[in-house]
């Protein structure tokens, strides 16, 4: 997806800023508009988010959707609700997991394993692409809190460097 995006938008940086946004955020194109979900977003909120003039909000949607291969994938985008700022609110729990190659296969299964194991329910996982984020993480939300003894069973599953109780971004 980056080599995707570079080919379209490497001579337009801003432009480029502006297609990352909608990506990361799951923000679709469709019919000349950009939307969450089916919530229309107006060019100038985007602009402002991006901190792009709103025109390069216009081109950058134009470009999308005068491309097939980009505008089949822009226009099937959703937003997704990532519960891990709200879910000690709710009395749960969050795992935040730093893999040491997050293209490595049995990194989910190994901890939701260890998770499962002990008797805690999984509510969420969420996990970056390794292609798109820069430094991808695993998040996981539990019905519960997480004991501090099952931390160093998740440290020994294959492809984990780090575990962090709750997340760093709180």
């Amino acid at each position: 997806m980056k080599d995707l995006l570079a080919e379209h938008f490497s001579r337009y940086p801003a432009r480029s800023r502006v297609a990352r946004l909608m990506l990361d955020r799951g923000f679709a194109v469709r019919d000349g508009d950009v939307w969450a979900g089916n919530v229309g977003l107006s060019d100038t909120a985007l602009a402002r988010a991006a901190d792009v003039d709103r025109r390069v909000v216009r081109s950058t949607v134009e470009t999308v959707e005068a491309n097939p291969e980009l505008s089949r994938i822009f226009a099937k985008l959703e937003p997704t609700c990532h519960l891990r700022q709200v879910a000690p609110a709710l009395g749960w729990g969050v795992l935040e997991i730093v893999p040491t190659d997050a293209s490595q296969p049995g990194i989910l299964s190994g901890v939701a394993s260890v998770i499962a194991e002990n008797g805690i329910s999984i509510r969420q996982a969420i996990v970056d692409d390794p292609q798109m984020a820069e430094e991808p993480r695993l998040f996981i939300v539990t019905e519960g809190s997480i004991p501090s003894r099952i931390l160093p069973e998740i440290q020994e599953v294959p492809g984990v460097r780090e575990v962090v109780i709750g997340s760093k971004a709180d």
